[in-house]
């Protein structure tokens, strides 16, 4: 009592309060921690399996289920499948200024890119069902070039975003002393809560008009309506981020890293899996069912609903 001494923002007394010792230093870290270890080998195989996937489409582009599905607007949207599983390496090691500042808006586009194109592809299946009738005026509306377009300002928007949020409140990194006794959490403040929470709304916003005009046109009469597959790929996207902001919120240290890690792998996994593998599964298993999709081709675009 006589001898009282504080220890410093970085040390902690020890069990007896004899002296001071150093804080743990927490962070996900590449050595000998397991979320690590399980984050790399999700992401690895995954990421592999999205490239045999474009290996596919694109060893098989000039089939009617490739074509009769903007085979461009697939290639962009597993192109950003993949860099999605490569940002997870990101959110691995000590935390640096570099990092932190990729860490939201890399995935936050690479997000919004992907989808634009499920938005596109969903817009486009409507349209075009819609334009089959006679005489209709969504005729003009049908066309690559749309698509594409869509695609581009909806993913500048987000492009812009986070270019502003960069620019006036980047994310840096942070020593959280006071948050858990004994620790010294190494992690990235967001800089700006505004700027973090304006990319995730416009991710979010695109995903549920995504989903919103998907399960509109999940009932077209077709055998194959991609709108079926997108409204199953964009319900686990919108249940995986509406269920990961409260728990990313109400956790602490590597585990709120863990937690964001699991929901950009989760979501990416409803895009790659939902959307893509029935029609890998017809190209390698059923080739013969393919011929229904080449009444699809005789539409612009590619599609042409009706069961024939």
């Amino acid at each position: 009592m006589e001898n009282c001494l504080k220890c410093e923002d970085t040390e902690w007394p020890n069990q007896e309060k004899t002296l001071c010792i150093e804080k743990q230093i927490e962070f996900l870290s590449y050595a000998g921690d397991p979320l690590t270890l399980i984050s790399i080998i999700s992401s690895v195989i995954l990421f592999i399996i999205a490239a045999v996937i474009l290996g596919i489409f694109i060893s098989f582009r000039d089939t009617p289920v490739v074509r009769a599905n903007n085979h461009t607007l697939s290639f962009i949207l597993l192109v950003s499948i993949k860099l999605s599983f490569l940002s997870v390496f990101l959110f691995l090691g000590r935390p640096v200024d570099i990092t932190c500042m990729l860490w939201q808006t890399s995935f936050g586009i690479t997000f919004s890119i992907a989808v634009s194109c499920v938005l596109a592809k969903t817009l486009m299946v409507s349209i075009a069902f819609k334009a089959t009738k006679p005489g209709s005026p969504w005729r003009k509306w049908v066309g690559v070039k749309l698509a594409n377009g869509l695609v581009f300002i909806c993913s500048l928007i987000q492009f812009l975003i986070s270019v502003i949020w960069l620019v006036i409140a980047p994310p840096y990194v942070e020593h959280n002393t006071h948050s858990e006794p004994g620790k010294i959490i190494i992690q990235c403040n967001e800089g700006s809560a505004i700027g973090f929470y304006i990319v995730l709304s416009y991710m979010g916003l695109l995903a549920s008009v995504s989903f919103i005009v998907a399960f509109l046109a999940r009932s077209l009469p077709d055998s194959f309506n991609e709108a079926k597959y997108i409204t199953f790929s964009m319900l686990l996207f919108c249940s995986v981020w509406i269920t990961m902001i409260p728990a990313y919120l109400s956790t602490k240290g590597k585990y709120m890293v863990a937690v964001e890690i699991f929901a950009i792998i989760s979501s990416s996994c409803g895009l790659l899996f939902c959307i893509f593998l029935p029609k890998c599964y017809i190209i390698i298993f059923k080739p013969e069912r393919q011929w229904l999709y080449q009444a699809m081709e005789l539409f612009p675009y590619g599609r042409l609903y009706g069961r024939g």
